[in-house]
């Protein structure tokens, strides 16, 4: 199978390469970044979520991909900011099998807007490439810059979806889930470049 490649203004979204963890995990891997995903994560939790995004590339043909910058504004090209694409929802009780996007950028990477591009970039994909008719994406309700960016991208909050979790906020004990129906996202943001 061909590594999945797109790229937008900024970025190129990417399939992963084993020379990828080390980097991703030394800049992600923060009490920053993991704030609301649970804490830092320990060898065997970094082990299954790799496997896991390599295993959702081969089953479903996208995953939270690799986010790279392009040179811009001094920085080297093929810089790692982190990830954003797609997968299956996959967290019970929550909406299992609903397509989710998804986002986790280093903190030197915040505040530029990457996450933003990478998000419409993944939202046009879903609906242009691998046909969702609706796309979720899920948080803490603690984590005000990802649902404020969720509300950014035209995304509202469905509450019949929200659901009882302590993975990523132990004092919050829930799941937070915003959506956006092909309908809505389609005639307002899709690009081919975000």
């Amino acid at each position: 199978m061909a590594e999945f490649q797109h790229e937008t203004a900024r970025l190129i979204l990417r399939d992963w390469r084993e020379d990828d963890w080390a980097m991703f995990w030394h800049h992600c891997n923060t009490p920053a970044v993991m704030r609301w995903l649970g804490g830092v994560a320990d060898e065997a939790t970094i082990a299954g979520a790799s496997g896991r995004l390599e295993r959702y590339s081969k089953e479903y043909g996208h995953t939270f991909w690799v986010c790279e910058r392009k040179a811009d504004g001094g920085h080297l090209s093929g810089e790692l900011l982190g990830f954003c694409g797609l997968k299956r929802s996959n967290q019970e009780p929550g909406p299992i099998g609903m397509m989710e996007v998804g986002w986790r950028l280093r903190e030197d990477a915040w505040g530029s807007g990457y996450a933003k591009e990478a998000a419409i970039a993944s939202l046009d994909l879903a609906f242009g490439r691998f046909g969702a008719e609706e796309v979720i994406a899920i948080t803490v309700p603690r984590n005000h810059a990802s649902w404020g960016l969720m509300k950014r991208l035209g995304m509202v909050h469905r509450e019949q979806l929200d659901y009882p979790s302590k993975d990523f906020d132990p004092e919050g004990g829930k799941n937070i889930v915003y959506a956006i129906t092909r309908e809505d996202w389609l005639p307002n943001h899709a690009r081919s470049n975000a």
